[in-house]
């Protein structure tokens, strides 16, 4: 089997328009097609530029894809290429992570920073669709007004990610927050609330406050240092999926839970190998960060499932999603 095509299509699909009032964009997305001759297609999605990809993507060609080490390559074509071998082989991309522990993966419904009667207009519709938690974009001014009003809209089983992006700044402002928010009891946890150079102010967060303390960490040395200080009792991880997999491990180790954002406000290829990769990560149990649906048209045309709140996890050969190419062509840029 050769690869004879490698084809790179940047598009650019708008937010859904309660997101788009505040980010009309969110970030350069470039999908990769690779064909071989024997008809197998695979493919891969990341941010950036077409015009920065091209050259090494197209290197490629000329290749046998079952030959080339899929984990030793740019994580936009490891994707591809163990779609390519999935097919080939007649099995999910998940076969290729390790055993599979769970058939559905937890998503968050997902707001940017809203005026709080928005964001609670935004977490009714993501209740009624079956959703549970809602990750939410948070500023110090208005996060106990937001989260009493999602309270009010949703209920008490409706829970909440607070991220503010290290605007709490200071472990003062971070707990004088956490107790004002307490009380609704919805608050599921603190993603990055202060600076994130100083793990000790992590540590004594924890210290006062009941709310999970998380950070969003890539490099399995950032995973260690955070568990060895202990200043975390959650832990999104991002990266590519073998690093991903490496960091997932080392928490695993400390029993700490984590959630995966590979993509974030990703298209469905991203969030579909995602999905693949958290099904077989023992302790990938809290809702992820891969939110396609954020975007007012589905580059999978519906074949990666969210059903009440979980992707449910394909079982085809490959990706197990179908790409719509009319909704690629029709949001091309480059």
């Amino acid at each position: 089997m050769k690869i004879t095509e490698v084809e790179l299509f940047e598009v650019e699909i708008p937010p859904i328009p309660p997101i788009a009032k505040y980010m009309p964009k969110i970030y350069d997305l470039t999908l990769t097609r690779v064909t071989t001759d024997e008809g197998l297609v695979g493919w891969g999605e990341c941010q950036g530029r077409k015009a920065d990809l091209e050259a090494a993507f197209t290197a490629f060609v000329g290749k046998d894809p079952l030959a080339l080490d899929p984990f030793a390559q740019p994580d936009t074509m490891t994707c591809a290429l163990l779609d390519i071998a999935g097919q080939a082989w007649g099995i999910p991309v998940h076969r290729f992570f390790g055993t599979r522990v769970r058939d559905r993966v937890p998503v968050s419904y997902w707001s940017c920073h809203m005026e709080p009667a928005e964001t609670a207009a935004q977490a009714e519709i993501g209740a009624n669709l079956g959703f549970t938690n809602h990750k939410l974009k948070a500023r110090p001014w208005d996060i106990v007004e937001t989260v009493r009003l999602m309270r009010a809209a949703t209920g008490p089983e409706y829970t909440v990610g607070v991220d503010p992006n290290t605007m709490f700044v200071q472990p003062s402002a971070a707990a004088r927050l956490a107790a004002e928010l307490e009380p609704f009891g919805t608050v599921a946890n603190f993603e990055d609330p202060v600076l994130k150079d100083n793990l000790d102010w992590f540590r004594l967060l924890r210290e006062k406050t009941w709310i999970p303390i998380a950070l969003h960490l890539g490099a399995p040395a950032g995973v260690l240092a955070a568990l060895k200080a202990e200043a975390v009792d959650h832990i999104n991880l991002g990266g590519s999926a073998v690093q991903v997999r490496r960091c997932a491990a080392i928490a695993e180790a400390a029993n700490v839970p984590i959630w995966v954002q590979m993509g974030g406000l990703c298209l469905g290829v991203k969030a579909a190998y995602s999905v693949h990769l958290q099904s077989t990560l023992a302790n990938a149990t809290l809702p992820c960060d891969e939110l396609p649906f954020t975007r007012i048209a589905d580059v999978c045309a519906g074949s990666l499932v969210v059903e009440a709140g979980h992707f449910v996890v394909p079982e085809s050969p490959g990706l197990g999603i179908q790409v719509d190419l009319d909704v690629v062509k029709k949001y091309r840029v480059a």
